[in-house]
C-alpha cells in the first residue's frame, strides 16, 4: 500500500505545450510579416513649391521600404530638418499607405541687400528661385512685418510681382512700390498689403491699359501715357 506522504507524479499536458508553441509561432510570424511589409502607396498633400518626389526623397522612403521600419515620427523628423519644410503631419492608413501633409517654408523674395533668398519663416538661403526681388534695404522696424505680409499673399499673386522697392515718403514711412510682370505698378503699405490678393479682380474693373495702382490709400488707378 502506497504511503500517504508519497507525492503523485504530475502528468505532463503535451497538448497545452503544443498550443502554447503554436501561439508563439503565430505571433512571431505576424510580427515578421508586419516588419517586412512594404509601403504600397505614398500620398503627398498641400505641397506647391516642392515636388512629390522631392518630399519622398527627403523623407528617405523613395524605395518604398518596410512600413514598420519607417515609423511616422522618423519620417516627420527627417522632413522637418529640411529648411524648405515648416511643419509636417504624417499618418498611415491600411498599414501600408503613408500620407504626408506638409506646410512648406517656401521662398518669398530675393533680398538684393544681402544677396539672400528669404523664406516664409524669415530664414535665409543662398539658393535662388523665381521670386520677386527686393531691390533696396528695408528698415528693421518694418522688415519682419513685410515678411509676414508677403507670406499671406496667394502664390498666384506672388508670381505676378517682379520687383519690390521700399519707397517711404514724408506721409507714409512704410510704403512699397511693386513692379508687376504685366507692366503695371502698385503702391501698398504694411496695412494694405492684403489688398494685393484681390489684384486680378481689381484689374477687371480697370481700363485695359498699363498704369499705376494706388492701393496704399484707396484703389485709384493712373494710366501711364
Amino acid at each position: 500500500m502506497k504511503s500517504k506522504t508519497q507525492k503523485k507524479k504530475r502528468k505532463i499536458r503535451y497538448d497545452r505545450i503544443i498550443i502554447f508553441l503554436i501561439i508563439i509561432i503565430f505571433i512571431v510570424s505576424c510580427f515578421a510579416y508586419l516588419f517586412n511589409l512594404k509601403i504600397s502607396n505614398i500620398y503627398i498633400l498641400n505641397n506647391n513649391f516642392l515636388t512629390d518626389q522631392q518630399i519622398i526623397e527627403i523623407a528617405g522612403i523613395s524605395d518604398y521600404p518596410s512600413t514598420m521600419q519607417n515609423m511616422s515620427f522618423k519620417i516627420k523628423q527627417k522632413l522637418e530638418d529640411n529648411i524648405y519644410i515648416k511643419s509636417v503631419k504624417v499618418y498611415k492608413k491600411n498599414l501600408t499607405e503613408v500620407y504626408i501633409e506638409v506646410e512648406e517654408n517656401r521662398p518669398l523674395f530675393y533680398y538684393e541687400y544681402n544677396k539672400k533668398t528669404i523664406l516664409l519663416d524669415g530664414k535665409e538661403t543662398n539658393d535662388t528661385f523665381i521670386v520677386p526681388t527686393v531691390i533696396n534695404y528695408i528698415t528693421d522696424s518694418y522688415y519682419d512685418d513685410f515678411i509676414n505680409e508677403m507670406g499671406k499673399l496667394d502664390i498666384s499673386i506672388l508670381s505676378r510681382i517682379s520687383e519690390i522697392q521700399f519707397y517711404p515718403n514724408e506721409v507714409d514711412d512704410n510704403r512699397f512700390l511693386l513692379t508687376m510682370n504685366d507692366g503695371n505698378f502698385v503702391y501698398v503699405n504694411i496695412s494694405t498689403f492684403d489688398k494685393l490678393n484681390k489684384y486680378i479682380t481689381i484689374l477687371e474693373s480697370l481700363p485695359n491699359k498699363n498704369g499705376i495702382l494706388y492701393l496704399d490709400y484707396g484703389n485709384n488707378f493712373e494710366i501711364i501715357e
